[in-house]
């Protein structure tokens, strides 16, 4: 397909459209996690965080598909709120970890309940089977085995 409009071909229409739709969703999933003070951003960092322990940053934007800048940016008001705090690794000085505070327990516990709330919006707007077809595929974008397949060409 071709927008003659824009000069876009197929692939340059998808990403587009991709990245279109990423920001709509977040727009509305931040408006549904408003009341908790988070972005969906935070709210995914303290859950990814929550899953994991205690991870080193390098883990954890290996986790979150981000680089390590992106992730200490996004990082930063989170451990000035008092929901994450960062410390030296025991094992490797070079490294740092990353770990929820009892204040972020609190607060991702808080927004888990609003999370749950965007997803059941999100599921009645788009539809429960179309819902889950796209986490499905959107899983297989972001895993490591779609990345290395790309890179191959």
């Amino acid at each position: 397909a071709y927008d003659l409009s824009l000069g876009l071909v197929g692939s340059e229409m998808c990403i587009r459209d991709r990245r279109k739709a990423t920001r709509r969703v977040s727009q509305l999933y931040d408006t549904v996690l408003a009341p908790c003070g988070l972005k969906v951003s935070q709210h995914s960092i303290l859950v990814h965080i929550a899953r994991a322990g205690t991870p080193s940053m390098t883990d954890l934007a290996r986790a979150m598909v981000l680089d390590r800048s992106a992730l200490a940016h996004n990082l930063k008001p989170l451990e000035r709120d008092g929901y994450v705090s960062m410390a030296r690794d025991e094992r490797d000085g070079r490294s740092r970890r990353v770990a929820l505070t009892d204040a972020g327990r609190a607060k991702l516990s808080e927004s888990k309940r609003l999370w749950k709330d965007a997803q059941q919006r999100f599921e009645a707007a788009y539809g429960a089977e179309r819902a889950a077809a796209l986490r499905h595929s959107l899983a297989d974008i972001f895993s490591d085995e779609f990345a290395l397949a790309f890179s191959r060409g």
